[in-house]
């Protein structure tokens, strides 16, 4: 894998992190939403990553010289909970049933917020890589002069 590759991986998985990282914070803000324009409680949302090979435009260039293609990610789809909704019993809120339970999303705050903040560990990660790379170019250059 030549070093443009490299960039080509890490900038993959900075999109998929930050894709991660906005469906973890909306499933928080949307954690006490008993109302949503599709009727019922808000579902909780979830990413999943496939590899993706990467296919840069130097690669038809310098495709004689690489022997491995770097493998990126990105996101595959997007996952809605489906299990039934947590019921609370709330007589008095607006959206009780008959017998006084309210549906609310399965959000488990305190887990949403660990996968941020692995989701925020990683997306670094990758900018750390892109950084080393570009020191190592800048030092192949700097070779040439």
């Amino acid at each position: 894998m030549n070093l443009l590759s490299a960039l080509s991986v890490s900038a993959s998985g900075m999109s998929a992190q930050r894709a991660r990282t906005e469906l973890l914070v909306e499933n928080l803000a949307n954690s006490d939403t008993t109302r949503t324009p599709e009727g019922g409680p808000y579902k909780r949302k979830d990413v999943v990553f496939a590899s993706d090979p990467q296919a840069g435009e130097f690669s038809s260039l310098f495709e004689s010289q690489m022997t491995a293609q770097g493998e990126g990610v990105r996101v595959a789809q997007v996952i809605t909970d489906t299990q039934p909704p947590e019921k609370r019993y709330l007589p008095g809120h607006p959206d009780a049933d008959k017998d006084g339970y309210v549906a609310f999303p399965r959000v488990n705050p305190a887990e949403d917020m660990v996968d941020l903040l692995s989701a925020s560990r990683t997306y670094q990660a990758n900018v750390s890589a892109i950084s080393a790379v570009k020191d190592m170019i800048q030092k192949s250059l700097d070779l040439f002069k």
